[in-house]
């Protein structure tokens, strides 16, 4: 996309002293994201509305529509998760430095606890977005990481994965009820095809 800025990372006036000391604390490095899954202000040719989500799965992008043809385009990772929700869903509850309790289905493919609660250390991270149709939780989620060097890939688990400080940047901006759209596979390439995707 035609990039007009690098949005600098989040600083710190957006997190609550809760996150500055778990982020102080965390058990991972500070990973060196590639310049194009950072944060920018992009053109946006699509149609949605002001203040919607449009995740682009296969681009490993998550975009907030801003008003004037514009838009904060962050990197994110995918997992087989993120392949098996496509459509329109609403934020239908937000938490800051979520717990996890993972599925059966995870348990079954990998060796997980069964609950991890909030912190650096979760696989959920900073803050989660709950994604529901209706009054239907999708089980699917937008949410941190403590996986930061996996922005822009396609791992084997996981829903809609965010460096830690995009997710509580993201967070400040939306509100429950805020319309995400997610772009089914294959198909998003050719929805974005006016010069928008790399």
């Amino acid at each position: 996309g035609c990039m007009q800025s690098t949005i600098e990372p989040a600083s710190e006036a957006n997190f609550t002293p809760r996150d500055k000391k778990l982020l102080a604390a965390a058990p991972y490095e500070r990973a060196a994201i590639p310049e194009s899954y950072k944060r920018h202000i992009v053109d946006y040719h699509r149609r949605e509305a002001a203040g919607t989500i449009l995740i682009d799965t296969d681009a490993r992008y998550l975009y907030y529509v801003l008003p004037d043809r514009k838009a904060i385009r962050y990197g994110v990772t995918v997992g087989e998760e993120a392949l098996a929700f496509s459509g329109v869903a609403k934020i239908g509850r937000m938490t800051e430095w979520p717990s996890w309790t993972p599925t059966p289905e995870i348990k079954q493919r990998m060796r997980v606890p069964n609950f991890v609660g909030p912190g650096p250390q979760n696989p959920m991270g900073a803050r989660a977005l709950y994604l529901y149709e209706g009054n239907k939780d999708t089980i699917y989620r937008i949410h941190g990481t403590n996986q930061p060097e996996y922005i822009g890939a396609a791992i084997s688990s996981g829903c809609i994965r965010m460096t830690n400080e995009d997710v509580i940047d993201l967070y400040n901006r939306v509100n429950i009820g805020t319309p995400v759209i997610v772009l089914a596979p294959r198909r998003s390439r050719i929805a974005l095809s006016s010069g928008h995707v790399n």
